[in-house]
């Protein structure tokens, strides 16, 4: 749960929680300088919830897309041009990236003197070695759609500042969450979340392909229909998210895998759903033919 004074200790965010209350009374808030990186579909959309809010959120265009470019621009964003200077301007860094890209952006941010939030969804050890980068560090996970309206995006949050950054949240469509001040409980959470759902949606495409391949898909789908009904269609949905997602999610399913490793549990089901999603076609698109084009890109020979 966010804590009891999360508003009212957002001032602490650019002077460090050994000075709040010294500084500023309690009551007392100053603006806050969100940096963002990078506006991806779900980055630009927390960035214009923020925005909604009244908070300052900057981004830096600089090696970026036309695309990008595009969500910021749309999500009210400000544009800084560099990454340098968008962490010397900010207060608060929030990451949103594909996790493979995660500890190089920390990397690229270590004099970042602010609270540095990775809610990227990789790994409890992938956090901790961003963490050990990083001066004042956040451990986020974001489960959920983009927000578009309230109750379909929550953020979990864990670290010892993670009350400050909930606070920002407070007053947006983003259900901010606290989870403890293990700096990668969060982490753990949105592996454990995914672990399962796009885990088993990509065991479904798997399954659906090597019934083909055996000849008795149709069969199958017989079956399904009498005894598991809502299977046909949620691989079909499957399919459409892994021809508009999978690339993304690959890291993520290996970032899945270390984390069944770490805890001694087999890392096999997760580096399986990595490779299927990695042979995914990657379009945005829609209709039978496809899930037609997922199924035969499964198939191919490796």
């Amino acid at each position: 749960m966010l804590a009891d004074d999360a508003e009212d200790v957002i001032g602490c965010l650019s002077v460090g929680s050994d000075d709040c209350g010294r500084d500023r009374g309690i009551g007392e808030t100053a603006a806050v300088t969100v940096g963002l990186v990078h506006p991806g579909e779900m980055g630009a959309a927390v960035g214009a919830a923020l925005r909604s809010d009244g908070q300052t959120v900057l981004w830096a265009s600089t090696d970026r897309s036309a695309a990008s470019a595009a969500r910021a621009e749309e999500a009210g964003l400000d544009d800084v041009g560099t990454i340098e200077e968008l962490g010397r301007r900010s207060d608060v860094i929030l990451c949103l990236c594909p996790p493979h890209a995660a500890v190089d952006i920390a990397r690229s941010l270590t004099r970042f003197e602010g609270i540095y939030v990775d809610a990227n969804a990789v790994a409890p050890a992938t956090a901790r070695t961003i963490a050990s980068l990083v001066g004042r560090y956040v451990d986020g996970g974001i489960i959920g759609s983009p927000p578009r309206k309230p109750g379909t995006t929550r953020l979990y949050l864990s670290g010892t500042e993670a009350s400050l950054v909930a606070g920002l949240f407070a007053g947006t469509i983003v259900h901010a969450l606290v989870v403890s001040e293990d700096p990668a409980a969060a982490s753990a959470i949105k592996m454990a979340f995914a672990a399962w759902t796009k885990g088993t949606a990509a065991l479904l495409l798997a399954v659906r392909a090597v019934a083909r391949a055996e000849g008795i898909e149709q069969a199958l789908l017989d079956e399904w229909r009498t005894s598991l009904p809502h299977l046909p269609e949620q691989s079909v949905v499957a399919a459409r998210s892994a021809l508009r997602k999978g690339w993304r999610w690959v890291g993520e399913m290996n970032e899945i895998a270390e984390t069944f490793a770490a805890a001694g549990l087999p890392d096999g089901f997760h580096r399986a759903a990595a490779e299927i999603y990695r042979r995914s076609p990657h379009e945005d698109a829609d209709g039978d033919e496809n899930f037609e084009r997922v199924l035969s890109a499964l198939l191919r020979k490796a």
